[in-house]
């Protein structure tokens, strides 16, 4: 059984992916295929419930993308109930304290770790292993992330981050330049967010976990590789359908306008 996101990171590696905000299986099944190394299903913002992630795991199951799915809260059922669909990884958001970070990870990890109950029978079919490989290795091979996107956040930064059972801090950029009294937007150039920036990647490097976080443009994501990042979500499947969607319509503009 292996996390191959895991493995990259571990080897001090990074990992490239795109966020999913589409309730559709055709949708994920197409972009599992095109090389990304991890999808991450989004059910916070967005329609899908967990019938509809388990169908888009089942879509992504024989390509070599990673599925990760973001749950709708820091609650021990919901993170449950996505856990069973079979991602390889998880992001809880909102972790603003030590109490906050310490429930997300034991929820996602049996005991004596945690406190994530047994059963389902997706995990072990997802990683292709059996059901004991699966419960034996899951504490180690299920990616958690834990999203970085308030001021509280940073307040506790250090003590969260050297908590152990975790692997990612994951910067959510809107709701991280809100709570800094900042216009929300996916792509800020405020010097407040860049500080905030540098110094999750300092505290993440210093503690052994990977910082994380999604991006609009190739260009800020290279920006971000540079700046220390090795998880990083490249924008998300409406973001490239409508870019392209523009793009389609403006070019035919310029010929059918003429």
């Amino acid at each position: 059984m292996e996390n191959t996101v895991l493995t990259h990171l571990r080897a001090s590696q990074g990992a490239i992916g795109l966020w999913i905000n589409l309730a559709s299986p055709i949708a994920t099944e197409v972009l599992a295929h095109i090389g990304f190394d991890f999808l991450v299903i989004d059910t916070e913002h967005s329609p899908t419930d967990t019938e509809t992630l388990t169908q888009m795991l089942q879509a992504m199951k024989g390509a070599a993308t990673a599925p990760f799915a973001r749950v709708a809260g820091n609650d021990v059922n919901l993170i449950k109930r996505v856990l069973d669909t079979g991602v390889h990884g998880i992001v809880i958001p909102m972790i603003n304290t030590v109490a906050d970070a310490q429930q997300a990870i034991a929820s996602c990890r049996y005991p004596p770790q945690g406190v994530r109950s047994v059963g389902g029978i997706r995990p072990p079919l997802s990683f292709g292993v059996t059901r004991a490989e699966y419960l034996a290795q899951a504490n180690t091979q299920v990616l958690v992330a834990l999203q970085i996107e308030h001021t509280r956040a940073l307040t506790n930064l250090e003590d969260i981050a050297s908590l152990p059972g975790f692997d990612c801090l994951f910067v959510g950029p809107n709701d991280l330049c809100a709570s800094l009294g900042l216009p929300p937007l996916l792509e800020p150039d405020y010097p407040a967010y860049e500080e905030a920036l540098q110094r999750i990647v300092s505290v993440a490097r210093a503690t052994g976990k990977t910082a994380g976080i999604l991006v609009g443009t190739l260009a800020t994501a290279q920006k971000r590789w540079r700046q220390g990042f090795r998880l990083i979500a490249c924008g998300s499947d409406i973001s490239l359908l409508t870019t392209a969607a523009q793009a389609t319509v403006a070019g035919a503009r310029s010929f059918t306008n003429s």
